[in-house]
């Protein structure tokens, strides 16, 4: 038995990466499976591999409806993608044995070619809202809802810059249909207009079908992510 735990994602900024290096970490432009299961880790206080946790989720679906503030047959009002600039391993001492931890350096523990100091380009979305409809495990259910209202760590949309700016858990629901209505209720209070839906799989009719890197096996210091295939319907 399963039931449909509706999430509503938004904030001034959002970054749901899933094929980042470390000087370029990019953003799609809807929540990743791997994102929003760290989301309900961070709600359970959940840290480490998380194995057997993550392996209950693996054969469940999600379902992302986007939304924009404003919609025309001409053009989707959508806010352009933010880039920002970090400066990684900037003024540590490298004499220092604690300040040294924080200089990049080579997988052997070496010194970086070029020095220690790094430019990181990372992108986010702006002002964009998003419903998550996730199927949970029965017995799941209202230990995520009691999280999700009382978080053990902060909640973050992508990242810990990412602070959430409306109530993130929004019910929990017997069918997809009830928790997508409501979806489409909020979204109607604040006046906004659908823009795009991510359906799980490739086999539904859409606009493109996309292979995602997204889907977590394993947290913690070593990650092992599982692919999944999602098709991307325009409204």
């Amino acid at each position: 038995m399963t039931r449909y735990l509706l999430l509503w994602l938004q904030a001034p900024l959002q970054s749901w990466g899933h094929d980042s290096k470390f000087g370029r970490r990019d953003t799609l432009n809807f929540p990743t499976r791997s994102g929003v299961m760290g989301l309900l880790c961070c709600a359970l206080g959940a840290g480490g591999e998380q194995k057997e946790l993550l392996a209950e989720f693996l054969p469940l679906k999600q379902t992302v409806i986007s939304f924009v503030r404003s919609k025309n047959e001409r053009k989707t009002a959508r806010e352009p993608l933010l880039r920002d600039f970090h400066m990684v391993g900037s003024k540590y001492d490298d004499r220092d044995p604690w300040q040294t931890l924080l200089i990049p350096k080579t997988a052997e523990g070496k010194k970086a070619v070029g020095g220690g100091t790094k430019i990181t380009y990372r992108y986010y979305l702006q002002d964009a809202f998003f419903a998550v409809i996730l199927e949970v495990p029965n017995d799941k259910a209202e230990l995520l809802t009691q999280a999700l209202q009382q978080p053990v760590w902060d909640l973050c949309l992508g990242r810990k810059s990412c602070v959430p700016t409306d109530f993130v858990f929004r019910g929990v629901f017997e069918s997809q249909p009830d928790a997508m209505a409501t979806a489409l209720d909020i979204a109607k209070e604040k006046t906004l207009f659908e823009d795009f839906r991510v359906l799980e799989g490739g086999e539904h009719d859409g606009d493109e079908i996309l292979t995602l890197n997204d889907v977590p096996v394993c947290f913690g210091e070593r990650k092992v992510y599982r692919d999944r295939r999602v098709t991307l319907i325009n409204s």
